[in-house]
């Protein structure tokens, strides 16, 4: 097998018939993303992005939770008041963006000839089920509760007003000087007063409740026990309010979450919200993409499932379902992967460049680089942030976050970075950021309590995750890099010096047993301090770039413990399994090409589809370990290249 080189040459498609006819209803596709890399074979890709809707809640302003309480709604709403406008604009601004090729993505596995197709033209062309690590896939498809004798009745959910909600939370988070609300019994029986006691105690954990009577009239009276401190001990995720919880019962519940164009964290703040919790008492074994509709597993602790269910009727863009207790929580990486089903409309190929592009999906697989989201969108990617924390240069680090950029940028951004410019002062260009929670904002604020002689400490308030990300960036640039000058120099075969797995440990294949490997048994490592490298010229190669980065191969220890690299393998070639695919016809690009796991218990079925429709969609379906990108499978199907670059300057042309 022979790999095939991707060149960075664009061609404009051409436009048909059916396009030119159909050209108005193309332009009333809200934002149209189209990619096209033209190597010998002429094609293009167009990724189409829909408007998202708005996840109407009961109070939309609450939707997300923060870090910092007093600034949810106005983050909130100012993040989402900058959205894109004119294409032609914004594409003007990412001509400063990434391509593939900037980040080491350069080969194609497949010596088929390339074709178009609209990818994410509704977010609902792309589905994820999560595979446990029982091997089982995720699915939403029981709405019932487990029974349990103990659980409040359903009343229990409707027997207080909307004012009286307001009333009590203010009461449970202290919001007010109020130590206590008086909820008045209309009706008066014992049942009426048990139904808004246990009302009280279940949705806000920390309150407790007692019956007087004022002037004639029954009150529930709902107070702290202990004030500030029995509220600060009760929301936390290792001591939850631990009455009123059956031994019997596991701590956990369990549940899918089938969700609609929002993150996986973004959905744990909104429950979060509703549930009145803290969100770290939400676990999950991998986050989801915002762009599409996916269905994993999440445990909570201590909340039953009958107070879950009751959100299906408050939340939009939300299901919960397939509820059972269980006595641990989930936990990162646990799964085995995740299941894709993919429409790719509006195709362009033959049937034979498509039999022959999904069979050398199923065959062979595709490179297993790491995709562009890991990279950032901007004009400072975020690899070069992590090379400047492995070269402890910690001014640089601060100018890279910080400065101005060209590029597509929220305008209070662009406003704070000149601020910052101009004076280097923090609490200057803090003033020009409302979003305070954003990187930039949580950087100034450490700048503002160290001052600028103490920028590592400075650095460390923005929270370790996102301080990681920056250089297992790093890794991952020079890994695509790496990876793409292996597969020049030996091509799709395993050779002498590559490295295979035994177990979890890396070995060196010897001449005397290349035979008994394919390239599918090939790993390449990430740089750190507890890998070995290939014995080949790729060893050297890898010695050869982090020199030029200022870096020692040899010393991959950071003097701060966290940002000490480690290292792993990763293949560099990944065979999806359960490889399947349809080619359906199609008149009209709104409607859906395949049921959801929600629309099957709705009872809603397919539209009858034409057998001679003006469009061709490609219905594909796979399945893959943790940490790989789909966008890698359908690039190599397309062989298309997936920076929001060449999408965005692309379909500029394509709107006119």
């Amino acid at each position: 097998m022979e790999a095939v080189e991707m060149n960075s040459v664009s061609l404009k498609r051409p436009r048909s018939e059916d396009d030119v006819a159909n050209a108005d209803e193309i332009k009333r596709q809200k934002i149209s993303e189209k990619s096209k890399t033209g190597n010998d074979s002429g094609q293009s890709v167009e990724t189409v992005t829909e408007q998202p809707d708005k996840c109407l809640l009961e109070d939309t302003k609450n939707e997300i939770i923060p870090n910092e309480e007093s600034e949810e709604q106005e983050d909130e709403e100012l993040e989402d008041s900058d959205e894109d406008g004119d294409p032609e604009s914004f594409a003007d601004m990412m001509k400063h963006g990434l391509t593939e090729s900037d980040v080491g993505i350069t080969k194609f596995v497949s010596s088929h000839k390339g074709f178009s197709g609209i990818l994410k033209e509704r977010y609902s062309d792309f589905v994820v089920h999560e595979i446990g690590k029982d091997g089982r896939v995720s699915h939403l498809d029981d709405f019932s509760v487990p029974v349990d004798d103990e659980d409040p009745s359903e009343e229990t959910f409707t027997v207080l007003s909307d004012e009286d909600k307001k009333r009590l939370e203010e009461l449970q988070l202290l919001k007010n000087k109020e130590t206590s609300v008086a909820i008045e019994v209309i009706e008066d029986t014992k049942e009426k007063r048990t139904v808004i006691h246990q009302a009280v105690k279940s949705l806000f954990p920390g309150l407790e409740t007692k019956t007087e009577d004022r002037d004639g009239k029954k009150y529930i009276i709902a107070y702290h026990a202990a004030g500030k401190k029995a509220l600060a001990k009760v929301r936390t995720a290792t001591d939850p309010r631990k009455h009123s919880w059956p031994k019997s019962r596991g701590s956990y519940c369990h549940f899918v979450l089938y969700k609609e164009n929002k993150d996986t964290m973004d959905a744990i703040n909104v429950l979060s919200k509703f549930l009145r919790v803290k969100p770290n008492i939400f676990s999950y074994m991998g986050t989801k993409d915002k762009r599409a509709i996916t269905v994993q597993e999440i445990a909570v602790l201590r909340i039953t499932a009958q107070r879950l269910a009751h959100l299906n009727k408050c939340l939009m863009n939300f299901k919960l379902g397939n509820f059972s207790y269980k006595n641990h929580p989930l936990k990162l990486g646990e799964l085995q992967g995740n299941h894709f089903t993919v429409v790719l409309r509006n195709i362009t190929g033959t049937d034979d460049q498509i039999e022959q592009a999904m069979h050398s999906l199923r065959e062979i697989g595709f490179i297993n680089y790491y995709g562009m989201q890991r990279f950032g969108t901007t004009a400072v990617p975020t690899y070069q942030i992590g090379r400047a924390i492995l070269q402890n240069n910690w001014n640089e680090v601060i100018d890279l976050i910080l400065k101005p950029r060209p590029g597509a940028e929220k305008g209070y951004l662009v406003k704070c970075r000149e601020e910052w410019a101009k004076t280097k002062d923090p609490a200057a260009a803090l003033k020009k950021l409302p979003v305070k929670r954003c990187v930039e904002g949580q950087l100034l604020r450490g700048l503002l309590k160290y001052g600028m002689k103490n920028v590592i400490s400075a650095f460390g308030i923005i929270p370790r995750n996102n301080r990681l990300m920056y250089i297992h960036s790093y890794q991952s640039y020079v890994w695509n890099n790496m990876v793409s000058k292996r597969i020049e120099e030996y091509g799709l075969r395993a050779v002498p010096g590559d490295l295979t797995l035994k177990g979890a440990t890396a070995v060196h294949i010897e001449e005397g047993d290349v035979d008994n490997y394919t390239i599918h048994d090939v790993v390449m490592p990430l740089p750190g301090f507890d890998v070995i490298y290939p014995k080949h010229k790729i060893g050297e190669a890898y010695k050869e770039m982090l020199v030029a980065d200022n870096l020692d191969i040899n010393n991959m220890r950071h003097k701060i413990r966290d940002y000490s690299l480690s290292g792993a393998y990763r293949k560099i070639i990944i065979r999806p399994q359960n490889v399947n695919w349809e080619v359906v016809a199609y008149d009209d690009p709104r409607i859906p090409l395949f049921t959801t796991d929600l629309d099957k218990l709705e009872g809603k079925t397919l539209p009858v589809l034409p057998t001679d429709g003006k469009f061709r969609a490609l219905k594909m379906e796979f399945s893959l370990p943790p940490s790989t990108y789909a966008t890698m499978a359908i690039r190599e199907v397309l062989k298309m290249d997936t920076s929001i670059k060449n999408q965005t300057q692309l379909n500029t042309t394509w709107l006119r």
